[in-house]
């Protein structure tokens, strides 16, 4: 089951936001051949076209981080207002069979800049 956080971003600024996997063991979990993804949108329900896909890449292999960045051209386009996010890691197992896990979702506060 995936983790249930919160964060807010300020429109136009520029954001990265570092997720620390750990595995069953409390261990940091090892991310290699992992891929992660990140996407927000107002709702569940909202058209693909209406979705931010967060930058994803792993940024501490071993150590088990994952940084999630948006640029402020991105968090400007923003509407102010609530969203919901998840992020997802997927690999390939020994059969080349794509398995994909969701490690963290929840929701997004977009404050409104007065400076654009």
């Amino acid at each position: 089951m995936a983790q249930y956080e919160e964060f807010t971003i300020d429109q136009g600024s520029d954001v990265a936001i570092e997720v620390h996997c750990i595995d069953g063991q409390g261990a940091a979990k090892n991310l290699s051949n992992y891929t992660p993804s990140a996407k927000m949108k107002k709702t569940y329900t909202s058209s693909d076209s209406d979705t931010t896909s967060f930058t994803a890449i792993v940024s501490d292999t071993t150590g088990g981080v994952i940084t999630l960045s948006l640029t402020n051209t991105q968090t400007d386009a923003l509407s102010k207002g609530r969203y919901v996010y998840d992020v997802e890691l997927s690999f390939l197992d020994s059969a080349s069979n794509t398995i994909v896990e969701r490690i963290l979702e929840g929701r997004i506060q977009v404050t409104p800049s007065v400076t654009k």
